[in-house]
């Protein structure tokens, strides 16, 4: 069976503008939530006035002024991941391989803010003021095509919109298309930017967003009992998914190998998980089949881990059905406590620090715990990083919809 594995790996997030950055403040507990920037959060009156902005970002660094102006900030920071990707991976896309490149990115809302940035012209402006560069903007599939377009990959390609499980899904699918010889080479991962006024209120109104204005940095805090729910964030993760052997033959460094992945639906509650996690054990349990090993196997588990009161606890009650009695031994962590929840994106970065925990055998810890909760009773690597020599991880992400996701990926020896 051709196996797949990550070469290269570029991130934008609300930690850092590349991994170099953005690993040394996961694994030092730092947090990247801050009052949010991008529009005057109280002059509007949200109930929630803080994010995960990815700071600093400078779309021109990674293309044409021109070209930045006809893409929405989700496909910026899908380009600018990509970009870093390859760069990190030394793969160069050429007329010899382009037509086995494929493109397989997610993202849960595409062009969330040029929709709405839109209809204020519409309202404001009238029609005729409506720019002609709309619909390519906004359209869930943009960051996909425009990777394609700059990058020259003519392989297989497709957008994956599954909410929270949307990058998880997009990796697994790398993993089918090298398997099945479908591509030679994916550019795999995800992209969201939905820090906008309509995003927010939309999930204050739906009560899941904590509102802790006061002390933001401490507001993520998942499977501790005082949760009060995620905190939006936006970013862009890309990874350079190539056959085994094909690696190996370009002397690339191969970060992990995706040996797995489970998807499943719900089929219950359009937001809300079935209380007996079912959806999200059979989709563990599906990855575990995937990669052919034993839930004895796995040493660390990078949880969705939202911060929300039910997701949590409905998480860990999940961990526990599948690994039973390991349940216990196994190390779970939430990084979203330290950058937020992207949505569609966030299951790219969480692959990438499964990838970077197998390679330097650190697991980044889930910070702002401080109250244990009854019913979150494992190990989350509360507060500080741990130094541990693993060999086998597992990544979930649920989502909105009923869809569950989970990756496996291992060191490749």
């Amino acid at each position: 069976m051709r196996r797949a594995v990550i070469t290269g790996i570029g991130s934008v997030n609300p930690l850092g503008l590349s991994m170099e950055e953005t690993w040394p403040r996961l694994v030092a507990g730092e947090s990247g939530i801050a009052p949010i920037t991008l529009f005057d959060a109280a002059a509007m009156g949200l109930e929630t006035r803080f994010a995960g902005e990815v700071k600093g970002f400078d779309a021109g660094q990674f293309m044409d002024a021109k070209a930045a102006r006809r893409m929405d900030r989700f496909t910026q920071l899908g380009v600018a991941a990509t970009s870093m990707a390859l760069d990190h991976s030394g793969f160069v896309i050429d007329d010899s391989n382009r037509d086995g490149v494929a493109v397989l990115f997610a993202t849960g809302a595409g062009g969330l803010r040029s929709i709405t940035e839109t209809e204020h012209v519409l309202m404001e402006r009238g029609p005729k003021r409506v720019s002609p560069f709309s619909v390519p903007m906004l359209m869930s599939n943009a960051a996909a095509g425009q990777i394609g377009i700059l990058f020259g990959a003519r392989g297989m390609g497709g957008a994956f919109v599954s909410a929270c499980a949307s990058a998880n899904d997009a990796l697994g699918l790398a993993l089918m298309a090298i398997r099945s010889e479908q591509a030679e080479t994916v550019i795999a991962g995800a992209s969201e930017a939905i820090i906008t006024p309509l995003c927010i209120a939309c999930f204050n109104q739906a009560g899941a967003l904590s509102t802790r204005n006061d002390d933001p940095q401490h507001a993520s805090r998942p499977f501790d009992k005082d949760r009060d729910g995620f905190v939006l964030a936006e970013m862009g993760t890309a990874l350079i998914v190539e056959e085994l052997e094909a690696a190996r033959a370009r002397g690339a460094h191969i970060w992990a190998e995706i040996a797995g992945y489970g998807s499943t639906m719900d089929a219950f509650h359009l937001t809300a998980p079935p209380p007996d996690g079912n959806g999200a054990v059979r989709a563990m349990r599906a990855a575990l089949r995937s990669a052919r090993i034993n839930p004895e196997q796995v040493e660390y588990v990078n949880a969705h881990g939202t911060s929300t009161p039910l997701n949590d606890r409905v998480e860990t009650l999940a961990i526990k059905t599948v690994f039973g009695d390991h349940a216990r031994k196994l190390a779970i962590s939430s990084t979203k406590s330290m950058v937020g929840h992207s949505a569609g994106a966030c299951g790219a970065l969480e692959a990438a620090v499964c990838a970077y925990a197998l390679e330097h055998g650190i697991i980044p810890p889930t910070i702002n715990y401080t109250t244990p909760d009854p019913d979150c009773d494992l190990d989350y690597v509360p507060n500080s990083a741990r130094d541990a020599t693993i060999h086998t991880t597992l990544s979930n992400n649920f989502g909105f919809g009923g869809h569950n996701s989970c990756l496996v990926l291992s060191k490749v020896e």
